[in-house]
């Protein structure tokens, strides 16, 4: 007997190490953890989607979890600054032992974090950014959501050249890795020899006065600008070229203007038309009569007492869905290598970004297609879609 109880006694301490093994996995919680800007220039998307990922959560776990467990997402402001977004994941990777990263915003911020990420295989999953190295160079633990910037903005500039006239192109950018993104873009066409190139201006984040830069976008001959900053900083610029009597110049964004807020804000300043965007979902404004997208707009509105969920608000939610998705077909056995051979084999319709994602082990871009959408009154309307 005494054999039996210190054989027992030894297996439980054996067991001990090994549940312990996957950092925020428990018997009825999985922590996941996301830095986000919920006081910058980009706060228009990360406000919006941590309430849209934190009330599907709560819909997830009011019908008992993921295979038992309850999800709980822990949220650190970074403020689109870099280093605050280190001492984010340092916080949520070391102390709070989170399974995974969901969501993060920005390019620079993400890269920084990766240096935390990496050494312990921390899954990174749909990042609220495009930029190709959210999977470049690949790694096991790398999953976007969406096509790249880069992809985005190249089909984008090719459907201007093909069928808006677009000749001459101009980039009013950040000069962080988001706006080098847009930069390599523009540039690899203007090399083809498909686009002639122009005036590039860097901006700080904090920037607010735009003229001189549409100054020498004008000076330049530029029928196009490609334009990567702050959410208000394009609402801005957009405005103030209008002001200026620029009414031909056409703008192009990526899916960082890709923003329900980008075209109302220029509604309210007369800014109708001349806006172009390219991104890697559909925006929620036209698909409204769709009854899955009306039925996440209802119970969205429900849960957070927003109005309207914005683009923000879909990609916290796509971003979510995609998490308990990986989580789901994982099963109850649930650590890191196992998760990201789950999330491998995800292949559904998301109705609420109105794109598709599949995921493979070569392929770890959730959905590749390209919607390429224009302001229109207020509102962007969709174009063209390139698979």
């Amino acid at each position: 007997m005494k054999t039996l109880t210190a054989l027992a006694a030894a297996a439980t301490l054996l067991a001990a190490p090994l549940a312990a093994q996957t950092p925020g996995v428990s018997d009825d919680e999985i922590k996941l953890g996301g830095a986000h800007d919920l006081s910058g220039i980009f706060a228009p998307f990360s406000v919006p989607a941590v309430a849209a990922a934190q009330a599907y959560f709560a819909e997830v776990n009011a019908k008992g979890g993921v295979h038992g467990r309850k999800i709980t997402y822990i949220v650190e402001d970074h403020g689109y600054q870099v280093p605050k977004a280190a001492q984010a994941a340092n916080k949520l990777i070391n102390r709070d032992q989170v399974f995974a990263m969901l969501l993060s915003l920005g390019t620079p911020h993400n890269l920084a974090m990766f240096q935390l990420m990496e050494p312990q295989g921390v899954p990174n999953v749909s990042p609220i950014t495009a930029a190709r190295q959210m999977i470049e160079p690949p790694a096991p633990w790398k999953f976007a959501g969406t096509s790249s910037y880069y992809d985005a903005i190249k089909a984008t500039t090719e459907f201007m050249i093909a069928e808006e006239g677009t000749k001459k192109v101009c980039l009013m950018i950040l000069p962080t890795d988001f706006g080098k993104e847009i930069e390599a873009a523009v540039h690899e066409l203007a090399e083809a020899g498909e686009i002639e190139l122009g005036a590039e201006v860097g901006h700080k984040p904090d920037e607010t006065d735009f003229t001189g830069a549409l100054g020498k976008v004008k000076d330049s001959g530029c029928d196009t600008v490609a334009m990567a900053l702050g959410v208000s900083q394009m609402i801005n610029a957009i405005a103030t070229a209008r002001k200026l009597g620029m009414d031909d110049l056409k703008i192009m964004l990526s899916g960082a203007g890709f923003h329900t807020v980008v075209a109302k804000g220029l509604a309210q300043q007369g800014v109708m038309d001349g806006v172009y965007a390219g991104a890697g979902w559909q925006d929620l404004e036209a698909r409204l009569g769709e009854p899955e997208v009306a039925a996440w707009v209802a119970s969205y509105k429900e849960a957070t007492g927003e109005d309207y969920p914005g683009t923000g608000a879909l990609l916290g939610r796509s971003g979510a869905a995609i998490m308990v998705a990986g989580l789901e077909a994982t099963g109850r056995d649930l650590t890191r290598e196992g998760f990201i051979a789950a999330m491998e084999t995800l292949d559904f319709h998301d109705p609420i970004a109105g794109n598709h994602v599949d995921f493979s082990p070569e392929d770890h871009a959730g959905a590749d297609e390209v919607f390429v959408s224009r302001i229109e009154n207020g509102s962007w309307v969709l174009v063209q879609t390139l698979e």
